[in-house]
C-alpha cells in the first residue's frame, strides 16, 4: 500500500521541535506525494486541587507553562504551515487541548488513522510519545532525531536490520513504498549475537522485494561480542545510510515501555531517521 497520509507530531512542552523537523517532515512527505497533517498540543500540567490550595504562586505558574506551551504549539504549526505551502504539499493543521499526560494517547488515536507516524526523539528528555506511538498505534512509525541533520534529509540509501522476526517482516512490509524510491537497500543481518531461525531468509526477502522492482545488497555483520545497537550505528556510519527500517521490539506495562536491547539502544539516540514497526 501506498503511503498517502502522513501525520507529523510537535512537540509543544516542555519544549518546542525544532523546526528543523517540520522541513524534513515536509520534505518526506513531498517525495511519498503523501498528504501530510501536523498536530501540536496545548498542553496542561496536572496538578492536585490540595497542592493548588496551599501553593501561593503555584496557581499562576501552571498557567503560564499551559501559555507557554499554547504558543508553542501555535509558532510550530505556523512554521509547518509555511513550509508545507512553500513545498506544494497538500496540508492541515490540527490544534488540541490536554493534559500532558494525555498527549501520548490523543496521539496514539491520531496515528490509527495515518498511513505513517513521524515523531521527533529530543536529547533533552525522554521518548515516551515515540514509544507510546510506535507501540500503540499499529501503524509503521518514522522517528526523528531532533540533532542537527549531518546531511541532506534524503532517502536514497535504506539499511533494514533483518532477523527473521514477525516485527521485522512488518518493518520491512511497511516500509515497502519507501524502499521503491530509494537508490540502494541493504539487508543486513547480525550474526552471532542471537538465534536466527532461517539461514535463507534474507536472499529470500531479496527476492521478495525484486518482486516490487527493488534491488537490493544482501550483507551480514559478525556482532563479534558488541551490542546490536552499537552494530547497527557502526553500519549506518560507513554506509552513509539516510534511513534505518527495524522490527520495535517491547511492551507497555503500566505506561512503562518495556524494550528490546536494539529497539532501546536506537530509540534512545536515534543518529538517523529510523521506520519502526511493531
Amino acid at each position: 500500500m501506498a503511503i498517502k497520509d502522513v501525520l507529523l507530531t510537535l512537540t509543544s512542552y516542555p519544549d518546542p521541535a525544532p523546526v528543523s523537523v517540520i522541513d524534513r517532515a515536509v520534505a518526506l512527505a513531498s517525495t511519498l506525494g503523501a498528504h501530510i497533517a501536523a498536530i501540536s498540543c496545548e498542553a496542561h500540567v496536572q496538578v492536585p486541587g490540595t497542592f493548588l490550595g496551599g501553593a501561593g504562586h503555584l496557581g499562576s505558574i501552571v498557567a503560564s507553562e499551559a501559555q507557554k506551551s499554547r504558543k508553542n504549539a501555535q509558532d510550530l504549526l505556523a512554521a509547518f504551515e509555511a513550509a508545507a505551502q512553500k513545498a506544494g504539499a497538500l496540508h492541515e493543521i490540527i490544534l488540541e487541548r490536554c493534559l500532558t499526560s494525555e498527549v501520548p494517547d490523543l496521539l496514539v488515536e491520531y496515528a490509527r488513522l495515518r498511513d505513517l507516524t513521524i515523531v521527533s526523539v529530543p536529547e533533552s528528555y525522554d521518548q515516551w510519545y515515540a514509544e507510546a506511538v510506535i507501540f500503540g498505534s499499529g501503524r509503521p512509525t518514522l522517528v526523528l532525531p531532533e540533532a542537527p541533520a549531518s546531511r541532506a534529509a534524503d532517502l536514497n540509501r535504506v539499511l533494514v536490520a533483518w532477523d527473521f522476526s514477525r516485527a521485522s517482516a512488518r518493518a520491512v512490509s511497511d516500509a515497502i513504498p519507501i524502499l521503491e524510491k530509494a537508490r540502494e537497500v541493504c539487508i543486513l543481518t547480525v550474526i552471532n549475537e542471537k538465534a536466527i531461525s532461517s539461514r535463507r531468509s534474507s536472499s529470500e526477502l531479496a527476492k521478495n522485494l525484486s518482486r516490487h522492482g527493488i534491488d537490493v545488497i544482501v550483507d551480514e555483520v559478525d556482532a563479534a561480542g558488541r551490542a546490536i545497537g552499537e552494530v547497527l550505528a557502526a553500519q549506518i556510519a560507513s554506509r552513509r545510510t539516510d534511513l534505518l527500517v527495524m522490527g520495535a521490539y517491547g511492551h507497555s506495562r503500566f505506561r512503562e515501555f518495556i524494550l528490546g536491547g536494539a529497539t532501546r539502544s536506537i530509540l534512545t539516540k536515534p543518529p538517523i531517521p529510523v521506520l519502526f514497526s511493531h
